[in-house]
């Protein structure tokens, strides 16, 4: 790993690395906007070079090619109230809610260079959710119902990706110290499932940073990067602002 500055002058190096940066707490527009602007960035290149995002959203509403507005549990006075938008994407997956407490993983990846298929890759992001819970004693599987993974207490990491020209997109959403409420304002999978977070597992406090660092070591192991360059912020992210609804 490394945390030196980027070269942005040598970008276009030929690069067998994984660059990850942090970007905090940042609205979804500017992360969907960023992301796909290094999407195309990597589809253009020829080597194994990939890049993750890492952040959090403000309350929103995520809704898959798997799900349907009538996921939604609450009615559009309740989300006008809580100052909560619903936003539809070109991923995998069902309907999330995404609130601060859940880490968001955006991968983009070239599958075609890392000799990986659509289920192969599917495959390593589990692998990557059940690793990182093994790092924090907790003991988890591959999610039935919905991809992702799941513990004693119900599923606590959901995938929502997507590819375009053999370059992922989306990733993975980890509930980490999510109150129960948001949890519950929407259907996340067609099981039974209750949804839950690794907090609510361990039954104690979890840090954030400590989920971020297990993500991003055993997504790097599980997609076969040998390097990978952790930086603090992009210089093309433009965030924007609003008001959201403070969870307790």
């Amino acid at each position: 790993m490394s945390d030196t500055p980027i070269d942005w002058e040598h970008v276009d190096r030929a690069s067998t690395a994984l660059e990850v940066f942090l970007l905090e707490k940042v609205d979804f527009p500017s992360a969907m906007g960023l992301q796909a602007r290094l999407q195309n960035q990597v589809a253009q290149r020829q080597d194994r070079h990939g890049i993750v995002l890492v952040c959090e959203h403000p309350p929103t509403i995520s809704i898959g090619r798997e799900g349907s507005f009538a996921d939604v549990l609450v009615d559009q006075e309740e989300l006008v109230a809580r100052q909560m938008e619903i936003r539809w994407l070109n991923r995998g997956g069902g309907t999330f809610c995404h609130v601060p407490g859940q880490v968001a993983v955006y991968v983009m990846v070239p599958l075609d260079r890392l000799k990986l298929g659509l289920a192969d890759y599917r495959s390593r992001l589990e692998q990557t959710l059940v690793a990182t819970a093994s790092d924090l004693d907790v003991d988890a599987e591959r999610a039935k119902h919905a991809h992702g993974a799941t513990c004693r207490c119900g599923q606590f990491a959901f995938i929502g990706a997507g590819v375009r020209d053999w370059v992922t997109h989306g990733g993975m959403y980890v509930n980490v110290s999510v109150p129960q409420e948001p949890l519950e304002l929407v259907r996340w999978t067609n099981g039974t499932l209750r949804v839950t977070s690794l907090a609510a597992q361990r039954t104690r406090p979890t840090g954030m940073a400590t989920v971020r660092e297990s993500l991003i070591r055993n997504l790097a192991e599980s997609l076969g990067y040998d390097n990978y360059h952790l930086y603090t912020g992009h210089p093309l992210l433009h965030r924007s602002t609003r008001k959201v609804y403070v969870y307790a």
